[in-house]
């Protein structure tokens, strides 16, 4: 056996190992629970009238990355959408609140599952968006995201992120699910975004053309996704969203 046949067998083994890691969060589920035990557990779903289905979120002001950035003009994050407006409300902070203090919970990832699969019988579309607010937390919280999709293996998942490090240290340990589409967010306005493994990224434009596919939400009013599904679509590069 030659060197290469070594190294083959070596990483062919720790894949299985990063697989096997994954498939243990999801062995450890329990048993199915009622929908009403899963909101209970999860602190429930958002369902914003632009999105084909629900999504999950916590607090834009736990992000690690964007609260910096959401201070320094000419950032994607500056002046946040999910800073003002209704997200203000004291009704729906306390909802995003409940989400991340209980993102921790042991039956967090059976709970998620049963609710991702509930909504999208009810919304008749087989897709998901994580975090509509907020954004990943640590390395941990895309594991269980990753198991929770892994448990919902015909529902497709959409995951917008910019905070690079917690990416690149799950890449580095695990194999992601074919349907959990994790896009990589640009960090400034009118730039490219940072790639990571060849992961599908996202733009926003204002004063230059937009890069790769122009998302057509915002050509509406009130905006609306429409037919489109590029966002949770890996084969689409880059979808670029309109400055708003």
């Amino acid at each position: 056996m030659d060197s290469r046949d070594v190294a083959n067998r070596s990483s062919a083994a720790a894949q299985d190992q990063d697989r096997r890691s994954l498939d243990e969060l999801v062995l450890e589920a329990r048993p199915k629970l009622s929908r009403s035990e899963a909101t209970e557990i999860v602190g429930g779903l958002s369902r914003t009238s632009k999105m084909p289905c629900h999504s999950w979120g916590i607090p834009a002001t736990s992000c690690k990355t964007g609260s910096r950035l959401e201070r320094i003009p000419g950032t994607v994050c500056h002046d946040c959408y999910a800073m003002k407006g209704a997200y203000r409300w004291p009704t729906v902070n306390r909802a995003y609140e409940r989400r991340l203090a209980r993102a921790d919970h042991p039956d967090w990832n059976t709970a998620m599952a049963e609710l991702v699969g509930w909504q999208a019988e009810k919304n008749r579309q087989p897709y998901f968006r994580w975090f509509d607010s907020g954004d990943l937390q640590s390395i941990s919280m895309l594991e269980r995201i990753a198991a929770v999709a892994r448990m919902t293996p015909d529902v497709q998942h959409w995951l917008p992120t910019r905070e690079y490090a917690f990416v690149k240290g799950f890449r580095d340990q695990h194999e992601k699910p074919d349907n959990l589409t994790i896009r990589v967010s640009s960090t400034h306005v009118d730039s490219p975004a940072h790639e990571i493994d060849g992961l599908p990224t996202s733009t926003v434009h204002r004063l230059h053309q937009p890069l790769g596919y122009e998302c057509p939400a915002y050509a509406t009013s009130p905006a609306s996704c429409g037919d489109c599904r590029a966002c949770w679509s890996p084969s689409t590069q880059n979808v670029s969203y309109k400055h708003h």
